[in-house]
């Protein structure tokens, strides 16, 4: 049976999490909330509690995890040095939604949390529950989003429940997650004789490639990718499988045009209408009244990117709530944060694009 924990409140007390602590320390899993979205955490330097995210999950086993820490200190245990570079990241963006993936120190941690690769990604939330219980629990802690594995990530602990009731050990329900969005995911390649250095954007997130690219002037930003046929590993999670998604088949309309955009959106509704499927659409709050279906979902304001991301999760999961067949999505801007809302949308619709 899985135990819930209330932790909210800005007097909350590091006695209030030490059984949750325990549990993870004895091989456990613990769902808990970070600023991003709602993490499942195990011990990540035993392979029996990593395996149990595995399967709670149904995740496939060459994902490999990201490692939560509650201090910079911990690096040293886990991970080769950060260089200057990396660490002026770590300066400006820890605790927060950036994991940094580095050459892994052999035999530290389980192989499940690595999937076989010699790097390890590590991040220090910033969200105080998350790091009040890594700081009890006195462990790295390997944590994937606490969802089935594809589903959309959980932003409330009751979402969490939905997916992964009476499989893991317990959830801290630290309310409401704030970006909504994961973290992005970087590695740094150091310059060498055939020229400069790259930071690599594995997974856009939380931390726009404009931030990255103000805080490291004169190093390329690039962002990397996996495709969903290749037969390489990916390097961080969120790269090659297809993610976030709701049960209904989603497609995502994209065009510059909105009035051939939005036409295109009502378009697919009424074929899908007319084919008895029920219907949903993902739009924004100023296109919302302009759009008919079954369910209407605004999520947010394009006006305001950041309320975008901070809905996106719980407004595909309406339309399992809805019974929806069929789903269209608007697309939105890429810049800042659109970036990491259009990946995700992306990998949600399983690729399936239609460009106006």
């Amino acid at each position: 049976m899985t135990k819930l924990w209330k932790a909210t409140g800005d007097d909350l007390e590091l006695e209030e999490l030490t059984e949750p602590a325990r549990i993870l320390r004895q091989g456990g899993l613990i769902a808990f909330p970070t600023e991003t979205v709602y993490g499942l955490g195990a011990d990540a330097r035993q392979t029996d509690a990593v395996n149990k995210i595995f399967m709670a999950k149904g995740r496939p086993s060459d994902n490999p995890l990201i490692v939560h820490i509650a201090n910079r200190s911990q690096m040293a245990e886990l991970a080769a040095p950060p260089d200057g570079t990396v660490s002026r990241l770590l300066d400006l963006f820890w605790p927060g939604p950036l994991t940094v993936v580095l050459p892994i120190i052999p035999g530290v941690l389980s192989p499940l949390v690595t999937a076989g690769l010699s790097t390890v990604g590590l991040r220090m939330p910033d969200h105080p529950v998350a790091l009040q219980l890594l700081r009890a629990a006195g462990c790295p802690v390997a944590a994937p989003s606490a969802n089935s594995s594809g589903r959309p990530s959980p932003t409330t602990a009751a979402h969490v429940y939905d997916d992964l009731a009476d499989r893991i050990d317990g959830i801290v329900d630290g309310g409401a997650t704030g970006v909504g969005l994961e973290s992005t995911v970087v590695e740094y390649t150091a310059p060498n004789g055939d020229g400069g250095g790259v930071l690599h954007i594995l997974r856009p997130g939380g931390v726009s490639a404009e931030q990255l690219i103000m805080a490291l002037p004169g190093i390329e930003v690039r962002e990397s990718s996996v495709h969903p046929d290749s037969s390489l590993a990916p390097r961080a999670p969120g790269m090659k499988y297809a993610h976030y998604a709701p049960r209904g088949a989603m497609t995502l309309v994209q065009g510059s045009a909105p009035e051939q955009v939005l036409a295109r959106l009502q378009r697919e509704l009424d074929q899908a209408h007319a084919r008895g499927e029920r219907t949903g659409v993902l739009t924004y709050r100023e296109h919302a009244d302009a759009l008919r279906a079954d369910t209407v979902v605004a999520c947010g304001s394009l006006g305001d990117l950041e309320s975008v991301a901070h809905g996106l999760y719980a407004a595909l999961r309406q339309f399992d709530e809805a019974g929806a067949d069929f789903i269209v999505a608007e697309a939105c801007p890429e810049s800042g944060i659109g970036a990491a809302i259009m990946n995700r949308l992306r990998k949600a619709a399983a690729n399936r694009i239609i460009h106006v």
